[in-house]
């Protein structure tokens, strides 16, 4: 179970919205170079102020947003024919620099310290990109838990709102952040897993090819 899971009923909730942005002219890809920007610039300012613990109630509050424009980008490019070739690449390049910029700052707050945050935004990253090889094989995008990004935006949310009010965090939490390590390698496993294990589809380029080999061998029978 994830997060993930409750998308669709998030995305009733954002419909309306949605349709009045695009009445508006708004595009998927502005909504998702928009939520990109402001992770990359929240992260910069929370890395530089790091002991200003106050500041970390952003963490949760943007996580949330950024959350429901990853929705709106999406709904925007399927239900009002904005999909596009470059829409695919910034939607899963900007989420990856976006969890990067966000998870930052954590590194230089105790317990925790650069080389675990560092490994936790490696395997982050390695996780949507083992997601994505679904697609290039033949298969669909996977979203399989058990540390999706959905899941981790919530686990980073709590973080930042506990570290809002206790500006001195139980040592306990540098094992926690190996939990969290430990969580997205069996992601990772889980979504090749997953794909391995789904059934391919016909991808345009097999169809031209059986297409072509078709006519060939109609060809050589003078049909």
């Amino acid at each position: 179970m994830s997060i993930y899971d409750l998308k669709p009923k998030f995305q009733n909730l954002l419909r309306p919205t949605v349709v009045k942005l695009a009445e508006r002219g708004v595009t998927a890809n502005q909504v998702t170079l928009l939520a990109c920007a402001i992770s990359v610039i929240l992260g910069i300012v929370l890395t530089a102020f790091s002991t200003v613990n106050w500041l970390f109630i952003l963490i949760p509050i943007w996580l949330f947003l950024r959350m429901a424009l990853n929705a709106i980008d999406g709904m925007l490019a399927r239900e009002f024919n904005q999909k596009s070739r470059l829409g695919g690449y910034l939607n899963e390049v900007t989420d990856v620099i976006s969890d990067a910029a966000l998870y930052l700052p954590f590194a230089l707050i105790f317990p925790f310290d650069p080389l675990l945050i560092g490994l936790i935004i490696w395997l982050a990253a390695l996780t949507e990109f083992c997601g994505v090889l679904g697609q290039v094989q033949g298969q669909t995008r996977r979203y399989d838990g058990p540390l999706g990004k959905s899941d981790r935006a919530f686990l980073f949310g709590v973080l930042g709102l506990v570290y809002t009010f206790v500006p001195y965090l139980p040592d306990w939490l540098y094992w926690l952040a190996w939990v969290i390590i430990a969580l997205l390698v069996m992601t990772c496993v889980k979504r090749v897993r997953a794909g391995l294990a789904e059934a391919p589809l016909i991808l345009p380029s097999e169809i031209s090819e059986k297409t072509t080999a078709l006519e060939a061998t109609k060809s050589q029978k003078g049909e």
